[in-house]
């Protein structure tokens, strides 16, 4: 089980990847659909919290994920096997770079394990405040079907998507 914690604007479509690509992200660049999601609820707030100045309102929904491959940026013998250094995968200056028309390290890893099959990427948080136990998934590739799964989890309909 995995959180996210949506902007009221987006929640009516938790599931697309619209927002991060109209905006590009830490790990996706501008066109490229992203579903970002955290394996704690705390996390998912957490990482919201920083673009807001006071706190806002949020819509949490949690999701049922089954997705392969992920890559584990979190396993340093994973990271060796393809290369990933450090600043890969912190990239403090990757919206500076995106928005002046380069291309942020981030943004090159994606595209590089997206390009190796990864559907996706376990990674470390870097929101202010992170602990070693706030722990995100990136996504490129989605479906309702494995090998790519992911489910809303909302039972009793309260987004009235079902």
């Amino acid at each position: 089980m995995v959180y996210r914690a949506h902007d009221p604007r987006w929640a009516w479509s938790p599931l697309s990847g619209e927002g991060a690509r109209r905006r590009g992200g830490r790990f996706n660049r501008l066109g490229i659909p992203a579903l970002y999601l955290s394996f704690s609820s705390a996390t998912a707030v957490r990482e919201v919290s920083p673009h807001f100045r006071r706190m806002q309102p949020l819509v949490l929904c949690a999701y049922d994920v089954d997705v392969n491959p992920v890559f584990d940026a979190l396993d340093p013998h994973a990271r060796a096997a393809h290369a990933v250094a450090h600043l890969d995968l912190d990239c403090p200056a990757w919206r500076d770079d995106m928005f002046s028309g380069k291309v942020p390290a981030s943004q090159s890893l994606a595209d590089r394990l997206m390009e190796s099959g990864f559907a996706g990427m376990r990674f470390g948080s870097y929101a202010t405040g992170a602990t070693d136990q706030d722990i995100n998934l990136v996504l490129w590739r989605w479906s309702s079907e494995l090998p790519s799964k992911v489910k809303l989890i909302d039972d009793e309909n309260r987004m009235g998507l079902g």
